[in-house]
């Protein structure tokens, strides 16, 4: 078998692709690497399937969450096998048919699985093109490929055709380097997303969408707080409401399963009033974020430990803050679950279905294998939300209710009370300015909880812990740099001879704590972008320029060169009450570069921020839907605009107090930005690097900077909400 590494060559006019192999057949053989998710499932016919009817299946173990991956991962393979990508079919996130890609996190979905499906599929059509050439008997050279067939000499032969066994059952082999990125068919084009039509039409578009035969209704009745005892409980009385089937009791754990999901409304909320209580004060309560992080004991991790402190200049110290925050999905948390014959299903909108599976089965004490996770989308759900631990209350129903579907559905109040929450944190941030206007020295030291606390264990399991014979959380630890957790974008990307970065980690959190869409790099970046914002302002420097100055990659110098020039950020002329704000930040120091302008309007009298413009500039490599990356930069920007603004999560002594919408308010249209502009950089070629969560701590920053441009107020605690607006 021959390979070339220039293989994507068309003959003229035709738009079929003809195939040219140079290379000798050692070269799959030779000495490399696969990419890491398909180096973990190496077996091609794990990633793509090839039947004799022509239907053609892609396998990722990625989620779909909202951000397209279905889509582009579709447009992937559509490009290597020369198809269109109506043509392919997918499958996502099934313990039972799909590669264990871990957890859908991190933007790195298409790094990790569009990598793995796009080296999948150019090995699948290397190996058809050579079953092609001895059927057809003609060189590999002469063939062309289109639309699912190969062809020469007046003769055709179609991918089903060649496919009649076990020829795709091979293993991946790495190639000595990448081919040329050549002539483009599926990828760089912005197709319609494949998940979007069910969602504007009102089908049946995500897992609290589904309806089983026979499926049954379950609400659980939670405890007023963690730390809360259960005194007594009338089990009896609620058993002999209509329709109800069975009250589940364990411990802490309390449920009512009913034949609809009005009765076991009903049923919860009479055996809710049925339930004493007793509610310590447990939580300490602190005047502001500040004081109660820093109260809590932490390990001092260092990071970066660059130069030399002591450097002669100018000295700068601010300190920011980040509150505890919600996910807040708009969809409170749902999952279904069925024992049938001692095996179990399960379809939950988890976004690692293996990690969860592992930690169920050892909740309910039985072999992974008896166990199948299929992942189905949730309205509004990413981050560690409650959809682990809703599939967790779903399995331990079907235990109790074995043969018929039980669906769980979170309420509002318990999704708001009880998801695991974004990590509250504090950024203490110093620098130096030498003669010249530089920064000579930095320090950054950030303390926080833990921000990933993700299922593996039963401990991480909310039921787990509420059980007679409870799990206790595993002891959490920080993820390792380069992407990190709580300390994710805490070394600046910046050029400084002498730094340092300090990670204090929190293990054991007063609140529980896990990853909300960008972890650590939201308030990072806030911080850093911040500061900087205040460093050239002390230099007497035009921002941009200052940043300019301190940037040697030219991708981020082009990203933020091009976000400034199409905000106008030179001509620019304040309106009254306004301001401009910029930030850039490189996602995790190896993900995808973003920079975002914005322009803010302050009303004085009542304190309110609204954005009238944002304008980004992103490079996330190799571009497979322009349109996909600008809704998750726009999504992104709208996103911490509501963060930054607005959410807070309260608590007091004994409870969490943000369980509603009128507590915890999230953005609404009045308040989103005006307009957003996002401008795109290809990188042809260029390794795929994410862009769900490339925009969340830029567009805090740019922000932040923005009101005090605006209004002279330095605003370093977030959220920027107009209590704290009007105390300013």
């Amino acid at each position: 078998m021959t390979i070339d590494t220039g293989r994507r060559a068309f003959l003229a006019g035709s738009g079929a692709l003809t195939l040219s192999f140079a290379l000798p057949a050692t070269a799959f053989a030779a000495p490399g690497e696969l990419p890491k998710s398909l180096d973990k499932s190496p077996w091609l016919d794990a990633w793509i399937r090839i039947e004799a009817n022509e239907r053609i299946t892609v396998f990722t173990g990625k989620a779909e969450l909202g951000q397209g991956i279905k889509t582009a991962l579709l447009q992937v393979v559509a490009d290597e096998l020369r198809l269109a990508p109506g043509r392919l079919q997918l499958v996502t996130a099934d313990t039972a048919r799909t590669p264990d890609e871990g957890i859908t996190a991190g933007s790195n979905s298409m790094k990790d699985s569009g990598t793995a499906l796009r080296h999948a599929a150019g090995q699948v059509r290397l190996r058809l093109g050579e079953l092609a050439a001895t059927r057809l008997g003609a060189p590999v050279g002469n063939l062309a490929l289109k639309d699912g067939a190969f062809s020469a000499g007046g003769r055709r032969v179609t991918f089903g055709q060649l496919v009649t066994g076990q020829e795709l059952h091979l293993r991946a082999t790495p190639v000595p380097a990448p081919p040329p990125p050549g002539p483009r068919t599926a990828i760089g084009k912005s197709v319609p997303r494949v998940d979007i039509p069910a969602k504007v039409t009102g089908g049946a578009a995500y897992v609290q969408d589904l309806r089983l035969p026979q499926m049954v209704h379950a609400r659980i009745v939670r405890p007023p707080s963690q730390a809360a005892r259960l005194i007594a409980v009338d089990v009896a009385a609620i058993e002999r409401l209509p329709g109800v089937l069975k009250v589940v009791q364990d411990g802490r754990f309390l449920a009512v399963i009913a034949e609809g999901e009005y009765r076991a409304v009903k049923a919860a909320t009479a055996l809710a009033r049925a339930t004493r209580w007793e509610t310590p004060a447990s939580l300490p309560v602190h005047p502001d974020v500040n004081t109660f992080i820093r109260a809590q004991p932490a390990e001092a991790l260092p990071i970066l430990a660059r130069g030399a402190p002591g450097s002669v200049g100018r000295k700068f110290a601010a300190r920011y803050t980040r509150p505890f925050q919600l996910h807040a999905s708009i969809g409170p948390s749902c999952a279904v679950a069925q024992l049938v014959d001692g095996r179990y299903t399960v379809w939950t909108h988890a976004q690692g279905v293996y990690p969860l599976r592992t930690a169920l089965a050892e909740l309910i004490a039985v072999d992974e294998d008896t166990i199948r996770c299929i992942h189905v989308e949730g309205s509004g759900c990413y981050g560690h939300n409650g959809a682990d631990d809703v599939a967790a209350d779903a399995i331990l129903l079907a235990r109790a209710l074995p043969g018929r579907p039980v669906r769980v559905q979170w309420m509002r109040e318990e999704e708001h009370a009880w998801e695991p929450f974004g990590a509250a944190m504090v950024v203490q941030v110093a620098a130096t300015l030498d003669s010249t206007g530089r920064i000579a020295d930095w320090q950054h030291d950030v303390f926080t909880p833990p921000h990933n606390t993700r299922p593996g264990k039963a401990g991480n399991l909310l039921a787990a812990t509420h059980l007679a014979r409870p799990f206790a959380p595993p002891v959490a630890k920080p993820a390792p740099q380069p992407e990190g957790s709580g300390d994710r974008n805490a070394i600046p990307y910046y050029v400084l001879p002498n730094a340092r970065v300090v990670h204090h980690f929190q293990p054991k959190p007063v609140l529980r704590s896990s990853a909300l869409r960008g972890l650590g790099a939201y308030c990072n970046v806030f911080a850093i972008e911040s500061f900087m914002d205040e460093l050239a302002r002390a230099a007497n420097s035009d921002p941009v320029a200052f940043r300019l100055r301190h940037l040697d990659d030219p991708r981020a110098l082009d990203v933020v060169k091009l976000a400034a020039a199409k905000f106008g950020w030179d001509g620019y002329r304040r309106p009254a009450r306004r301001g401009r704000g910029f930030a850039f930040a490189r996602y995790k120091n190896l993900a995808s570069y973003c920079a975002i302008a914005v322009e803010v309007e302050v009303a004085r009298e009542t304190g309110l921020v609204r954005i009238t413009r944002a304008v980004s500039a992103v490079d996330c490599g190799e571009i497979v839907s322009p349109d996909g990356v600008r809704n998750q930069i726009e999504g992104g920007i709208i996103q911490s605009a509501s963060w930054t603004l607005l959410e807070q999560v309260r608590f007091d002594a004994s409870r969490v107090l943000t369980v509603d919408w009128a507590s915890y308010p999230i953005l609404r249209f009045a308040q989103a930005p005006e307009q957003i502009d996002v401008h795109l950089i290809d990188r042809p070629g260029q390794p795929f690097l994410g862009t769900g969560e490339a925009a969340q701590g830029p567009a805090a920053a740019a922000i932040a900077n923005a009101v005090f441009d605006a209004c002279g107020l330095r605003m370093r605690d977030l959220p920027l909400d107009r209590a704290r607006m009007r105390k300013a």
